[in-house]
């Protein structure tokens, strides 16, 4: 159907894609393990609504100028270098220490960590260059509907991806409740995942 091939191995491997740890898992789990499932949820959704962005643009080919274009993708590249050395920065210089009441959550709060999501993905050419890259590997060269293909695929793995982040930030949530969290381990928290994504920030900008 829409010249997409072996749609059983295309959503395995996107899941296992999809649990391998990264800036997207971590702001996932940081949110989740700090603010609660709420929070957690609402950073998954603004991650995969940043998927949505870089699948779009795989179907109407503008990722193609990622590819070929070197000052795109390195202004796309370094802002999102200086978008998560920001949120690592923030997190690390962060001194409220005692974990929030879910109950105390405001719509505007969740609002920002929804788009804090949605601009880690958005400002990532890497995942353009992912999707543009691996969605036509399932897609038959031949196929007349290869556009509609591109779409199907990239919402199914967004699905599939979006589901697997929830799981797993629910998991991990009801594994934390098992330990006390004290105001000194929620410091630490902070400063090792703001180090985290200071640390992913600075190893995109490395690389080529």
């Amino acid at each position: 159907m829409f010249g997409i091939t072996d749609l059983s191995l295309f959503i395995i491997t996107g899941l296992l894609l999809n649990i391998t740890p990264g800036a997207d898992m971590l702001y996932i789990l940081s949110n989740t393990f700090q603010k609660g499932f709420k929070t957690g949820f609402a950073a998954t959704l603004g991650i995969s609504t940043g998927c949505l962005f870089h699948v779009f643009l795989a179907v109407v080919g503008l990722s193609a100028l990622l590819q070929t274009s070197i000052l795109a993708f390195t202004i796309v590249k370094y802002v999102g270098v200086v978008y998560l050395v920001y949120l690592g920065i923030t997190m690390f210089l962060k001194t409220k220490t005692v974990k929030e009441d879910t109950t105390l959550l405001t719509n505007e709060s969740l609002k920002k960590v929804f788009l804090n999501g949605v601009l880690i993905n958005i400002l990532n050419p890497k995942i353009a260059l992912f999707f543009i890259t691996f969605l036509p590997q399932f897609i038959d060269v031949n196929s007349q509907n290869q556009s509609i293909g591109l779409l199907v695929l990239g919402l199914v793995f967004i699905f599939f991806g979006t589901l697997s982040n929830i799981v797993i930030a629910y998991l991990s949530l009801k594994i934390s409740d098992r330990f006390s969290y004290t105001g000194l381990f929620t410091s630490i928290l902070k400063k090792i995942v703001g180090t985290m994504f200071i640390t992913f920030g600075i190893k995109l900008a490395l690389e080529p």
